[in-house]
């Protein structure tokens, strides 16, 4: 760990990654030459979705990264246990836990299948909470190390406004089911010095997701950029884990507090209203 590169020569494993948040978050730490293990699903090129595991690898490779890639699928319990051992054989432990891979449906109740719930409890809720455990020993090796081990999840505060459960319950359950890990982990892991927080977007931002299921090619232009996340979740990861832990931040407020004040290089277009994102209220 040097001064200009805090993450050099730490180790990160991260659910899904090939694209978006994930990859942009990925890439922020490659950059300091972080190791890295991406369990991701997207082996072959999906007609819908741009990226597979191995396109992210190449890339964060040549960003100065070592990359181990697990094409695997975190609803499996063998798995998640095998690229978790995986990640310490090849790179000595696991210091930084980063739950990203989502599944997203805002069908009502009525529409949703019991198939999609389940899909969005077992990758959401499950698969965070089971990444997250599996992980516990090597994190607790990297506190007595003195490594500054953090988990961090892309997931929402939790906002009780009716609204949001209302507008579609099943992918609000699965999301704030991600939220509870992070507020009981954060307390449960505070004696152990390891450091647990959620981090959400303030505004859409232009994915995959906001293209094909929150509003297509208008909601990208009101967009930001997945770079503010990743610059965000950089700084979370960066920070003591004694001092930060148990927070549900949002992208633009940890920038503002590090010294950020003009977030228009995040912008997809310059001109427009940008559009906040879900679970925020105005």
């Amino acid at each position: 760990m040097t001064e200009t590169k805090p993450l050099a020569g730490r180790t990160m494993i991260m659910s899904g990654g090939s694209r978006g948040i994930g990859l942009a978050i990925a890439r922020r730490a490659a950059a300091d030459g972080a190791n890295i293990t991406l369990i991701a699903k997207t082996a072959v090129p999906h007609p819908k979705l741009p990226g597979t595991i191995h396109t992210a690898a190449a890339e964060l490779e040549r960003a100065g990264g070592r990359v181990l890639s697990f094409v695997g699928d975190i609803r499996f319990d063998d798995q998640v246990e095998a690229a978790v051992r995986q990640t310490v054989d090849r790179f000595g432990g696991i210091d930084i836990v980063v739950n990203n891979a989502s599944a997203i449906d805002l069908s009502p109740t009525a529409e949703l299948t019991m198939k999609k719930y389940d899909l969005m409890q077992d990758i959401n809720c499950r698969g965070a909470y089971l990444l997250a455990r599996t992980c516990l020993p090597a994190l607790r090796k990297s506190a007595a190390a003195h490594r500054n081990p953090h988990i961090l999840t892309l997931s929402p505060p939790i906002n009780l406004n009716p609204r949001w459960a209302g507008a579609h319950l099943g992918y609000t359950i699965a999301k704030y089911g991600m939220s509870l890990t992070t507020l009981g982990l954060a307390h449960e892991l505070r004696p152990d010095g390891i450091a647990v927080n959620s981090l959400w977007p303030r505004t859409t931002i232009a994915s995959a997701a906001v293209e094909n299921v929150l509003g297509g090619h208008e909601t990208l232009t009101r967009s930001r950029t997945p770079e503010i996340c990743a610059d965000a979740a950089y700084a979370i990861l960066t920070s003591p884990a004694s001092d930060t832990t148990g927070n549900f931040f949002l992208d633009e407020q940890v920038l503002t507090t590090v010294g950020t004040t003009d977030f228009d290089p995040y912008r997809v277009a310059p001109d427009g209203d940008l559009q906040l994102d879900l679970f925020l209220d105005a």
